[in-house]
């Protein structure tokens, strides 16, 4: 299929029934069954997944390029490439993504942010948006603008 990606393999594993009291750091994939209390980030060059499935939870934020989340997450979410909401996905924060994938009984409290194009650098100038037109701006029916 065009545009998709080998994925990559899920290595590290919290099961059910563990808990994690701190922030979590992985490369290549990591499956979450359990808890985690602390932040969870992806590093490294290579293309990262992470699942968080239907009996885990984190109370943090969570950052990889691809993640997929069955169970609960309390706080802001970061997917550089695919995010993938399951039917009993529940996440309280803000959530950036590239790509969205949602089944029906997904909920989010928080911001949905679509990252059409990479946020700047904080040592890159912001660009100013370029100066109204002048003249209406859109078609109206007033007569008295025609």
């Amino acid at each position: 299929m065009l545009g998709i990606k080998k994925q990559p393999v899920v290595r590290s594993a919290i099961g059910a029934g563990m808990r994690v009291d701190g922030d979590c750091v992985f490369e290549d994939g990591l499956q979450i069954d359990g808890a985690v209390l602390g932040s969870v980030t992806a590093q490294g060059s290579q293309p990262t997944v992470l699942v968080i499935g239907e009996t885990g939870s984190v109370e943090g934020a969570v950052s990889a390029d691809h993640v997929v989340i069955a169970g609960s997450v309390v706080g802001p979410v970061l997917a550089r490439e695919l995010l993938e909401l399951h039917a009993k996905a529940r996440v309280q924060g803000d959530v950036r993504y590239k790509a969205l994938e949602m089944q029906q009984g997904a909920v989010i409290a928080g911001q949905l942010q679509p990252q059409v194009t990479p946020p700047p650098t904080p040592s890159e100038p912001v660009a100013a948006p370029p100066p109204a037109a002048a003249g209406p701006a859109e078609p109206t029916m007033d007569p008295d603008r025609l």
